[in-house]
């Protein structure tokens, strides 16, 4: 009798355009979690959390269980403020795209709570290296939201002097690390910072995040290892928001789970629930505490759903249900905070529209502040000198070299 082939296994996405979008309920409840201490538990100890999922706020908008984090009134509305503003901020700015005023933007629409939440989390000598769906942080950090716009719009203003994309801010004074590009180069590169701070003997941790479809690159991998050889004060986030620009989270795991990747190398590994605010910050808080206390790095799976377009460039509809997004059991992160703040008597829904309309004045304000320097359709531009400077302390021969050239073809 002939021996059956094997056949090739290729994954796909659980729903594509013109079918009908469902998840399942979660089953996890916000009480199904003991909470361990950080400083004494061991990698082995974390299993259930790599398996489980970590919440604090209920379907009935209250929290509990034991990863209540006891934030006061005043750190929960300005969480909510920060994720609000993200989200005015990044819908000016894609209609500041289709009218030609920028060439490219990316949203954070359903993934506001991430950095904001994490930051929040983090004390203000801690080093970020983000990707570009982590723009909320520099809001925690006090970035100006002019100096955002200039860098998006490439005018005489920008701070990277259009040395990079739209939307792959850095800000030193934040300590925030310019996104890059190639995604996933960002983790191997904070397990670096963190591994330089902690032979420093400073007292800094490091946290980065990568995507779901860039976690089956080499880098999440070497980060993972590195961080576990050396043990390294740094936070390794893993955002399984579905969706890799158009390829589903399955071609990275082949369907199977993301956390409990972090255990095999004797990390501390945790899911949680990447639209709960309240849980974000608490293991974000756990995990800051363990490094500090030289135990080793954590590796959390943020579990949450890109609302949106990949890009400015992309169109979801091509690959996916365009309702996909209002069925994922996490919700809107911005509405279950908001919820719960009224759940407690600490809201309102008449104190949340005036804070959009408010933040919406805020943005339109800076809006014109930035483009009173020039934009991408008209300029100003950054002069040309600036493809020289402001890279090295001392400018290598052979680039003074082009310099002189390119001033002589100008006097010319």
């Amino acid at each position: 009798m002939a021996k059956k082939k094997p056949s090739l296994n290729i994954p796909d996405a659980p729903h594509r355009p013109g079918d009908e979008a469902s998840f399942d309920s979660w089953p996890w409840k916000p009480e199904d979690l003991d909470w361990l201490d950080p400083v004494k538990c061991s990698a082995e100890d974390t299993a259930a959390h790599a398996a489980g999922l970590i919440r604090v706020l209920g379907e009935d908008n209250k929290a509990s269980g034991a990863w209540d984090p006891k934030l006061d009134t005043d750190e929960l509305i300005e969480g909510l403020e920060h994720m609000v503003r993200v989200r005015i901020f990044d819908d000016r700015m894609m209609k500041m795209q289709r009218t030609g005023k920028l060439s490219f933007y990316m949203r954070s629409f359903g993934e506001e709570c991430v950095a904001i939440a994490q930051t929040m989390a983090l004390e203000n000598q801690d080093w970020i290296f983000p990707t570009y769906r982590q723009p909320g942080a520099q809001f925690v950090r006090g970035r100006d939201m002019v100096s955002m716009i200039c860098h998006c719009i490439g005018n005489v203003e920008d701070n990277i002097k259009g040395r990079q994309m739209p939307v792959h801010y850095s800000y030193r004074d934040g300590r925030f690390i310019s996104v890059s590009s190639p995604v996933g180069t960002q983790f191997s590169q904070a397990v670096g910072v963190a591994m330089a701070s902690q032979y420093r003997g400073l007292d800094e941790v490091t946290i980065t995040w990568i995507g779901d479809g860039a976690s089956a690159e080499g880098d999440y991998h070497y980060a993972l290892n590195f961080a576990s050889v050396y043990n390294a004060p740094v936070i390794l986030n893993l955002v399984n928001n579905q969706w890799a620009i158009s390829t589903h989270a399955n071609f990275a795991t082949g369907g199977g789970e993301f956390a409990s990747r972090g255990l095999p190398y004797g990390l501390a590994s945790l899911r949680v629930d990447g639209n709960d605010f309240l849980a974000l910050y608490s293991v974000t808080k756990w995990a800051r505490d363990r490094a500090a206390a030289g135990i080793g790095a954590t590796h959390i799976e943020v579990l949450t759903y890109r609302s949106g377009a990949h890009s400015s460039s992309d169109d979801p509809s091509r690959y996916r249900p365009s309702d996909e997004h209002t069925k994922w059991p996490g919700g809107d992160p911005i509405e279950r905070l908001r919820d719960h703040l009224i759940e407690i008597g600490e809201w309102s829904e008449e104190k949340h529209t005036e804070l959009e309309e408010r933040i919406d004045e805020e943005v339109m304000s800076a809006y014109k502040e930035a483009v009173s320097h020039g934009d991408l359709a008209t300029g100003p531009y950054p002069s040309s000198d600036t493809i020289f400077t402001e890279v090295y302390k001392e400018v290598p021969w052979h680039l003074e070299e082009q310099f002189n050239e390119m001033k002589e073809g100008f006097d010319d």
